[in-house]
């Protein structure tokens, strides 16, 4: 009996393999063999048509050398502070809202908030830009009929990294709002029934029974709109080309100007994964800080 199990196990084990098989060899292709290769790319100088010499880790010394790459990480930084926490909280409250609401009116709200994920980031980027514009846009136009002077947005270097965050913000809220509605879907009726019998608030509700069943959702959306403000690139690219002054000039926008300006492939290879590792350990720290919460 024991033989039959033994054999039925591996029979699964090689089917389930088999399966994956696939999946794997795409895996290997298009994104493991890439890196492997990337990572020789960093270890070498190279303009993407000269042959490639070998020059160790400088690339490296150079790169924490480089007063550049550690100012782009701090206004990706900045970036990010201003854009995860944001996202988190428009999004979670625009979930709470449309779940309030029945029938047409919340399809109509939540097509409405899901509506700028559809759009080209680079369309919607050129139509902001034109929004932004401290001369003749429609935002200074608004602010001015209430009574605030003209804002300088895309031209000042205080305020750019933050308007192309809020491009960033409504491009993708809408997608999170969803992913929380879902979840909030998810949470039985009968707890909140519960706490009504007991007499509970709609905020005591919302702390006690509604956020605390949404942390896998809370930590899906902190970890992928913080990976995702690290990656920030086309609202750079569009808005501001990393301008004014270098105000915006985000990690991403400076490996592209190095390899593709600058035409230092190898060099921009480890800034690459210099960023990937950045991106890797603030990952793990966040799931590490998540686990120590469960336990």
């Amino acid at each position: 009996m024991e033989n039959m199990l033994s054999k039925q196990s591996k029979n699964e084990i090689v089917t389930a393999y088999t399966m994956l098989l696939p999946n794997l060899v795409i895996m290997a292709i298009f994104i493991f063999w890439p890196m492997i290769y990337a990572f020789y790319v960093s270890l070498h100088e190279w303009n993407g048509l000269s042959k490639m010499t070998f020059n160790g880790f400088d690339n490296y010394v150079h790169l924490v050398k480089d007063s550049e790459f550690w100012q782009s990480l701090w206004i990706t930084a900045k970036y990010a502070l201003f854009f995860v926490p944001a996202i988190f909280i428009i999004a979670l409250l625009l979930a709470v809202l449309v779940k309030s609401l029945h029938g047409f009116t919340q399809k109509v709200f939540r097509t409405s908030f899901f509506l700028p994920y559809a759009i080209s980031l680079v369309i919607g980027s050129l139509v902001w830009s034109f929004m932004y514009d401290p001369m003749h846009g429609y935002i200074n136009g608004i602010l001015h009929a209430i009574g605030i002077g003209n804002q300088k947005f895309l031209v000042s270097i205080t305020q750019a990294i933050y308007s192309v965050a809020v491009v960033g913000i409504w491009q993708v809220v809408g997608f999170n709002m969803i992913i929380f509605l879902a979840s909030l879907n998810d949470i039985p009726i009968s707890y909140y029934e519960a706490a009504e019998i007991d007499g509970a608030s709609s905020v005591r509700k919302f702390f006690s029974i509604t956020f605390p069943l949404l942390k896998n959702t809370n930590v899906f959306i902190i970890l992928s709109t913080m990976i995702g403000s690290f990656q920030v690139f086309d609202q750079i690219k569009v808005m501001t080309g990393g301008g004014p002054a270098n105000s915006t000039m985000v990690t991403v926008y400076y490996i592209y100007q190095h390899a593709f300006q600058i035409n230092q492939l190898g060099f921009a290879t480890s800034a690459a994964f210099a960023l990937f590792v950045i991106i890797m350990g603030l990952t793990l720290v966040q799931l590490k800080i998540t686990a120590d919460k469960d336990s």
